[in-house]
């Protein structure tokens, strides 16, 4: 039996439940966190159903995770997607058998990188005035003529 097959709903709902009270004890995750989250046993929930979606593809999950986190894009830097696959995977290494917890580790790495990859990659140079190939093109007729 793989690691996935060893996760089920009530072992997802207790994963997110003491990780999140990790989330929320710590110093730095902590502010983002109590600031973003009105209701936290509705997050809770929703944040359940998304690993559920994710993990045992159950289709619980209905939200649009990049753009809730571009809400808080200033306040969240890179560093703290590291901060919180640290949390997230003592968690699951104290609670889930070795398996299930190295799935959810790479799942969450994977998540992590998507997630940065939205907020944060942006293409800031400028194009050159002239595409290449119209400047090779320009290029090369000079040399013909």
């Amino acid at each position: 039996m793989d690691g996935a097959a060893r996760i089920d709903e009530g072992s997802l709902a207790r994963l997110v439940d003491a990780f999140y009270a990790r989330v929320r004890a710590d110093p730095e995750l902590g502010p983002i966190f109590h600031d973003a989250v009105q209701d936290w046993p509705e997050h809770l929930e929703k944040l359940t159903a998304f690993w559920s979606s994710v993990m045992l593809a159950s289709g619980r999950y209905k939200g649009r995770p990049v753009a809730v986190h571009q809400k808080h894009e200033q306040r969240i830097a890179p560093p703290l997607f590291d901060r919180w696959l640290r949390l997230w995977k003592q968690t699951t290494d104290e609670l889930m058998n070795p398996c299930a917890a190295v799935a959810l580790q790479a799942k969450a790495a994977q998540i992590a990188e998507s997630l940065q990859l939205a907020m944060f990659f942006r293409l800031d140079r400028q194009p050159e005035s002239k595409p290449v190939q119209a400047q090779a093109c320009a290029e090369g007729s000079k040399r013909r003529g």
